[in-house]
């Protein structure tokens, strides 16, 4: 009788997943590098008191918010083609979920800059400051540390929607978990050691996000 569990399976196709889950960790870091990025500018240029620059970074933000990611996916690996711009599966997913996250990111900037008191920029104004500097030196170093958990959430949310990828044929931890159960039509434990994965490497960026969050609010108040 076939157990439930076949642990010497289970140890074989480990391997396997683990080339898999360095595809989706890659995914993961590299999207989550271009949507801090990318969201802190979005932040900057929708709080610019240009309305050219204001309107135009608010409707990129409201437009990728209220799409669905696996629609964004799915235009930039079928549509950018079409215009001369190729880019690899994995590259195109690094980007989709970067720009959808970037929008989010966004918004938890401009709530951390709104929480600086105003008197911090009124104090740089007042001190012959240029604006850059005063974003700089003055606000951005007060705004970001109490944003970090807010970054944080979206990180895991981020590492936890990789497997979206599958469908531009990234082979990603659960692709390839489905790829194998096909295969041997054996789907228990590779999807079992996929959940597995996914919980043990979410808590462990949790626990990561809420040791550097302590680490700024002890530097913060060194300063």
């Amino acid at each position: 009788m076939t157990p439930i569990f076949d642990w010497s399976y289970a140890l074989e196709i480990l391997p396997t997943l683990g080339a898999a889950l360095v595809v989706t960790i890659q995914a993961t870091v590299l999207g989550m590098l271009v949507a801090v990025t990318l969201g802190l500018a979005l932040a900057l240029l929708r709080r610019s008191r240009l309305r050219l620059v204001s309107w135009p970074a608010a409707f990129v933000i409201e437009f990728v918010r209220s799409t669905p990611l696996l629609v964004q996916m799915y235009f930039l690996f079928y549509v950018l083609p079409l215009t001369g711009l190729r880019m690899s599966p994995l590259a195109t997913g690094v980007l989709a979920l970067g720009l959808h996250y970037a929008a989010y990111c966004a918004e938890v900037y401009r709530a951390g800059i709104e929480a600086v008191p105003r008197g911090q920029t009124e104090a740089a104004i007042a001190l012959n400051l240029p604006r850059w500097r005063t974003a700089v030196d003055v606000v951005l170093p007060q705004a970001i540390p109490p944003v970090v958990p807010a970054l944080g959430n979206y990180l895991v949310a981020m590492f936890k929607d990789t497997p979206l990828l599958s469908a531009i044929t990234v082979v990603e931890l659960l692709q390839q978990s489905k790829m194998l159960g096909s295969a041997t039509f054996r789907y228990t434990e590779p999807l079992t050691l996929v959940g597995a994965l996914f919980l043990a490497l979410s808590l462990l960026a949790a626990w990561g996000v809420r040791g550097l969050e302590t680490r700024l609010q002890r530097h913060g108040g060194k300063r």
